[in-house]
């Protein structure tokens, strides 16, 4: 409600307008824009006042106490001036207050909300691109440093640096620990680290490839810890779709050339290793984002790495195994190599979590076995690998049944998400 005072100054007790300008005891003079209403309001006047631009050219205010509508043409060329919003024209109510047609603006999009697609693209080029480079730098790492419980102590502790470096600047922010947390974590970091040692055994032991052609029997053990261990029901389409997996393993394993019981062991290891930490995590629920439980993971990781590491690589290292690597390569590229293996490890597990985040757990599933595809090509490719048809059909018979068995398995988690969306 505005009111108006003898003087020709302007008062208002609740300005209406946002878009204007608030001035703290600020007088209008004459030569200022009058605003004028029906009714004078009595009683003490608040110290907020309206300040305005000076009136345009061919503009008159009518005498205080007219009852006569005010025009505001040219009004909102002043106000745009000033910065204002006025795309409408204001008029007075029938109890003198003052009121505008203002214009809401839409809310302002940044570019992830323009595009959200060109985003998930980005964390799944990222996330292949990292994995594949890691598969590539670590095997080269191997070439001339073959102690893989030491390398694997090293792709943890730089990430477990990263993150106490992110915590510290709040990027994120790092979640409350205790001992019930630590306890539900404990299981899952140890079949984390156990699943990550084996893994790097056999990429030291073995072609890239034939690494991952074996640890894509991965889903075949999973789909028996949960029908022997869990009693879940697995229905017969994913046991029928994993056949071609076990086939296509056999095949391949009988002509690799790089064959040694060493590497197929230890990748057999990791596939039950990561099987029981799929496990063991569906049963420990935090509460955590996933950045904040991954990197609890992998500091506790790091404590059963380094025994290992220590007991059965440690006097090796010491005699010659540090000084052979020095020799090859000279110091500075063998700690950077070590640096980058470990922060292109840690980044693209983030990766992967980021963008199951933004995805459906089907198009995740799709993802993961094109990225295994990607990084037994990229292999293949960089390190000149030789290997038979055989090993070759093999290969893309095993890899055709885990993308049946990811397909299936996601269709069936979907209608059951949404068979009980109705009941929740």
């Amino acid at each position: 409600m505005a009111s108006v005072s003898g003087s020709g100054s302007v008062l208002v007790d609740r300005p209406r307008i946002s878009s204007l300008y608030l001035l703290q005891n600020k007088v209008v003079t004459p030569n200022y824009l009058v605003f004028k209403t029906g009714s004078v309001l009595a009683g003490p006047l608040n110290s907020s006042r309206l300040s305005f631009s000076p009136l345009v050219k061919n503009f008159t205010a009518e005498p205080l106490g007219s009852t006569k509508a005010l025009g505001f043409s040219n009004l909102s060329q002043v106000l745009r001036k000033r910065g204002s919003v006025v795309p409408g024209a204001a008029a007075a109510d029938a109890d003198g207050e003052l009121e505008a047609s203002v214009g809401v603006e839409k809310p302002y999009k940044n570019f992830a909300d323009k595009y959200p697609w060109l985003i998930t693209g980005f964390f799944f080029f990222m996330w292949y691109f990292l994995n594949v480079i890691f598969n590539i730098l670590n095997k080269k790492v191997y070439n001339y440093f073959p102690y893989p419980y030491f390398v694997s102590v090293i792709h943890l502790l730089v990430g477990v640096v990263y993150c106490l470096v992110s915590w510290s600047v709040g990027l994120p922010k790092r979640a409350p620990i205790n001992k019930e947390l630590i306890g539900l974590l404990t299981p899952v970091a140890f079949c984390h680290a156990l699943g990550h040692v084996m893994s790097n055994v056999s990429f030291a032991a073995v072609a890239v490839s034939f690494t991952h052609t074996i640890k894509a029997l991965e889903p075949f053990f999973n789909a028996s810890a949960s029908h022997f261990l869990m009693g879940h029901h697995i229905p017969f389409s994913l046991w029928l779709s994993l056949a071609p997996v076990v086939i296509g393993v056999s095949m391949a394993s009988l002509t690799e050339l790089s064959f040694n019981w060493t590497g197929f062991i230890s990748a057999m290891i990791s596939n039950g290793a990561f099987t029981y930490r799929s496990l063991y995590s569906k049963k420990a629920m935090t509460g955590m984002d996933s950045t904040n439980v991954y990197a609890y993971i992998s500091i506790i990781a790091l404590f059963f790495c380094l025994p290992p590491a220590i007991l059965i690589e440690g006097p090796k290292l010491m005699q010659y195994g540090f000084a052979d690597a020095i020799a090859k390569v000279g110091l500075y590229k063998f700690l950077s190599d070590l640096f980058w293996i470990g922060m292109f490890y840690h980044l693209y597990n983030q990766l992967a979590t980021n963008t199951l985040e933004r995805v459906a757990p089907l198009t995740h599933a799709v993802g993961n076995v094109l990225k295994r595809v990607f990084v037994i090509g990229f292999s293949i490719v960089v390190f000149g690998n030789k290997i038979s048809t055989q090993t070759g059909i093999g290969t893309a018979i095993a890899i055709a049944g885990v993308a049946m068995y990811s397909l299936i398995k996601a269709n069936i988690e979907e209608k059951k998400r949404k068979a009980a969306a109705p009941a929740s």
